[in-house]
């Protein structure tokens, strides 16, 4: 919104968009999926709506599923829909049937989960689930042929790029983080590097003034804790064949 005015654009303190949005006049930029309901329920009415989840967690969302499947797209699912099963019916016969590595099923910003920590995911809803809270935005599906060095590269180019600035610890922790995540990809990481991304991630959880350094953060720890053999393997010389 600030930069819209033709401001700077970082986060300032402000009321809610509905209240006082872009040039100071409401506005719904935040709540297009929930105005995407209306009609629905309209005209099928709110208890068939909501049946069509669970009882605690009643009707549908929009879900992004991207990377290793069959049709790539946004679904309309029901809150409470199985993942496993889910992931089960967009992966058959995916990409000549690779076997699954991991999902991050809240979108770049939230830990990934392995592919046999999966069992504990067992419906899609808003409110913490077991181990995971699946904050259903968008899903990325990878499978073993995948170099998570490079995932966590990836991930962090975009944090780095899309860091305003305002804040030390995201303007610096995601920059020196991806310099160091180019290095291992490159095969050039050293062995107390490894710890390093995991102290620098850590560093910047709660420490910025919006959640952008809290995004870059949680992936990265989880990319390096749940697959620290890969970041081991680029340190030490072992050449290992990952797709590109």
């Amino acid at each position: 919104m600030e930069s819209l005015e033709g401001k700077r654009g970082i986060l300032a303190l402000a009321s809610l968009p509905c209240r006082s949005g872009p040039l100071r006049l409401p506005h719904d930029h935040q709540h297009v999926e929930t105005l995407s309901a209306v009609p629905a329920i309209i005209l099928e009415g709110g208890e068939t709506y909501a049946n069509r989840g669970t009882p605690k967690n009643g009707g549908t969302r929009l879900l992004c599923v991207s990377g290793h499947v069959n049709k790539p797209g946004i679904y309309e699912i029901p809150l409470g829909m199985n993942m496993k099963s889910s992931l089960t019916k967009w992966r058959r016969h995916a990409q000549r049937a690779r076997k699954l590595k991991a999902v991050i099923p809240g979108g770049s910003s939230w830990p990934g989960v392995q592919a046999d920590e999966n069992r504990h995911c067992h419906g899609l809803r808003h409110r913490r689930q077991g181990r995971f809270d699946a904050r259903l935005r968008g899903m990325v599906v990878i499978d073993e042929d995948t170099c998570m060095v490079d995932m966590a590269r990836r991930i962090m180019h975009f944090y780095a790029h899309e860091s305003c600035g305002w804040c030390i610890p995201c303007r610096e922790g995601t920059s020196w983080l991806e310099k160091i995540l180019n290095r291992f990809h490159a095969g050039l990481g050293r062995p107390e590097d490894i710890d390093m991304i995991g102290e620098l991630s850590k560093n910047m959880l709660g420490r910025t003034f919006c959640p952008l350094g809290d995004a870059a953060a949680m992936p990265t720890i989880s990319i390096v804790q749940k697959f620290r053999s890969e970041f081991e393997d680029q340190s030490s010389g072992v050449q290992v064949s990952f797709r590109p």
